[in-house]
């Protein structure tokens, strides 16, 4: 069994920064895969601390919305990370989900030519950025992919369905898919009660339902009755009811949970797939420092 530590993800919250900074120090002597920042906005700046508090680790944003900033600012702050780090920091870029930009009185438009426009004028402004660093597109549904493949260095999942994972990636060309950094972000409770971790997620991934490109994804990759039984729930107005509706089979296959020794296993099969597991940690018994903890204990 591969033995790997998985990378691990990390948000800054207000009051709780140095906490996370102390957390990704830990990550980087425990030789953990990489740190992937999380959240709709201030990952740029967190990266920009990560830098300066580790040494190996390798680092990215995951993601950077592509409507939150110019490219030209992203673009000089990228080659910025990317300088000081010594090369470790990667872009990761998504258009994020129309509704979270709704919320902060932004327009979106069509994500593919969008996400294209943006890459294009970020090589533009290398001159006066510097070196860039590796970019990484979000890249949860096939077209998304196939332009993760021909513009990007890498390519980012997140709640990926496991068994759905092998199917996408052999829509990829075999140089590509050599070629392709890939990493699948993964919300992961490690407790021996599998019930009770569970629960945890279920009520984590509530928020994902609501949007229709997750809905579409997961009726790709073999769900088409749960989403169904999630559409029925959302028309009738029954929101109380999703959490019910996520059947153990779905979340299983979208999501890490169980004993240290099933946590452990999960994560060297994915890289048993060729994709590096990123763990979006929560736990039964306490918040984001304890369940890192806990991954830390583990390698």
């Amino acid at each position: 069994m591969n033995e790997r530590a998985p990378a691990v993800g990390l948000i800054g919250t207000p009051t709780k920064r140095a906490q996370l900074l102390a957390l990704a120090a830990e990550a980087d002597r425990k030789g953990l895969e990489g740190i992937a920042v999380f959240g709709v906005g201030g990952g740029l700046a967190t990266c920009g601390s990560i830098a300066h508090v580790t040494t190996r680790i390798p680092f990215w944003t995951s993601i950077q919305p592509i409507y939150l900033s110019h490219p030209n600012e992203v673009a000089v702050t990228a080659g910025h990370l990317h300088e000081i780090s010594g090369g470790r920091f990667r872009l990761g870029l998504g258009v994020s989900h129309a509704p979270a930009m709704d919320g902060l009185g932004l327009s979106t438009g069509k994500p593919l030519s969008d996400m294209r426009s943006y890459v294009d004028r970020l090589r533009g402004a290398e001159r006066s950025a510097g070196q860039l660093p590796p970019i990484w597109l979000a890249a949860l549904r096939d077209k998304m992919l196939a332009l993760s493949a021909e513009i990007a260095d890498g390519a980012i999942w997140a709640n990926p369905a496991f068994t759905h994972m092998a199917t996408q990636l052999a829509t990829l060309p075999d140089e590509r898919r050599a070629a392709l950094a890939m990493s699948v972000m993964l919300p992961t409770v490690i407790d021996a009660d599998r019930d009770a971790a569970r629960a945890v997620l279920r009520k984590g991934l509530t928020g994902y339902l609501f949007l229709p490109n997750y809905r579409n994804y997961w009726k790709a990759a073999g769900y088409v009755d749960e989403m169904q039984a999630v559409e029925d729930a959302l028309a009738a107005g029954q929101r109380d009811r999703l959490t019910e509706l996520m059947t153990d089979d779905w979340l299983d296959d979208c999501t890490i949970s169980g004993s240290e020794g099933a946590v452990r296993e999960r994560i060297a099969q994915w890289y048993e797939l060729g994709v590096t597991p990123i763990a979006v940690m929560s736990s039964t018994s306490g918040g984001q420092a304890h369940a890192i903890g806990q991954l830390l204990a583990l390698y």
